[in-house]
């Protein structure tokens, strides 16, 4: 099976499942055998149950990872726009090879958020979408003119956290 016609998908806001929503459609599509990447930007060192499923699901299910462990380091970002940058060149030699129906790039908006890459270079990556791909950008906060660009706009808005009762991450549901 492929996609008749590849739209652009946008799952942003404050709230928790950005990326949650984006592996369930990743789920959607591998029930159908199409092709999924999901290329994660900043969730680098860390192997949480997505990637554990994806050994599993493989080769329909792909799971890349980059960037450092741990998260940005906002008082010294050269590293992390060094890494997000071929990152970038990455995502989008994968995007544009046509091997993938399904393409998620997690946190590409949290990326641009933190001045990793430019607004301009991720639409060129989207204006670089093969027609039957779908394409998800995920992330906090996303540019407005990204959002001015895709065909669908989700935001999580959140409203009551358990993080605020001091209950961490837990592995097996955000990890």
């Amino acid at each position: 099976m492929t996609l008749e016609h590849g739209c652009i998908q946008v799952y942003t806001g404050n709230g928790k499942g950005k990326t949650t929503a984006s592996l369930g459609l990743a789920l959607r599509a591998v029930g159908r055998g199409l092709k999924v990447c999901v290329f994660q930007f900043m969730k680098g060192g860390g192997r949480y149950g997505e990637h554990l499923a994806a050994e599993k699901l493989a080769p329909l299910l792909t799971i890349i990872q980059t960037g450092r462990p741990g998260w940005v380091n906002t008082k010294d970002i050269a590293e992390d726009r060094h890494t997000a940058q071929e990152a970038l060149v990455q995502a989008k030699e994968l995007l544009t090879s046509g091997e993938f129906d399904l393409f998620v790039c997690d946190e590409i908006n949290g990326a641009v958020g933190f001045g990793l890459i430019s607004v301009e270079q991720v639409l060129e990556l989207i204006g670089s979408k093969p027609e039957k791909t779908e394409l998800v950008l995920t992330g906090r906060n996303a540019h407005e003119r990204v959002i001015e660009y895709a065909d669908l706009v989700t935001e999580m808005r959140e409203i009551k956290h358990y993080y605020q009762a001091g209950i961490p991450a837990r592995t097996g549901i955000e990890m």
